[in-house]
């Protein structure tokens, strides 16, 4: 059954029972709602495809491993608005470890390429603020960092 007006579609190359456990080992309340796999004679795809439909943070995705034919790129990320540096600290490794990479300004790919920004929530109450000097503090000190530091910030 369909919940969301709008689910991302992730296409990747091959295994997608392996890409949505990787997700799953990261997001802890998430679940596997669904997985199939379709033969080259049901997809039409000479090396079949497989599908998977996972939540995480009450979010559906579908996963369609379908070959090489797209890759992910940063026009592209997920923000995930986390509640304290600790929080912050955990996506960000998750995230980057095995594969993955730092970016800057708090943006990040994880091993398959795709582009996630790990950002604490008060830093948006920094950037919004009344005060021109916290605003230029921490947007001058955003530029700075890979992991965004909220100490630093302030």
């Amino acid at each position: 059954m369909i919940t969301q007006k709008i689910t991302p579609y992730l296409w990747v190359e091959k295994d997608a029972k392996a890409v949505a456990d990787y997700y799953l080992s990261i997001f802890k309340d998430g679940k596997l709602k669904d997985f199939r796999k379709f033969d080259s004679n049901e997809s039409g795809n000479d090396a079949g495809i497989e599908t998977a439909v996972i939540e995480i943070a009450g979010m559906e995705f579908s996963i369609l491993a379908a070959g090489p034919l797209f890759k992910f790129n940063e026009a592209v990320s997920f923000v995930i608005n986390t509640k304290d540096q600790a929080e912050t600290d955990y996506y960000w490794e998750a995230l980057t470890k095995n594969g993955g990479e730092e970016g800057s300004c708090g943006w990040c790919k994880d091993k398959y390429g795709l582009s996630w920004q790990v950002v604490p929530t008060e830093y948006f109450e920094l950037i919004h603020s009344n005060d021109p000097k916290v605003r230029e503090k921490a947007m001058k000190n955003t530029l700075n960092q890979k992991k965004l530091i909220l100490s630093e910030l302030k």
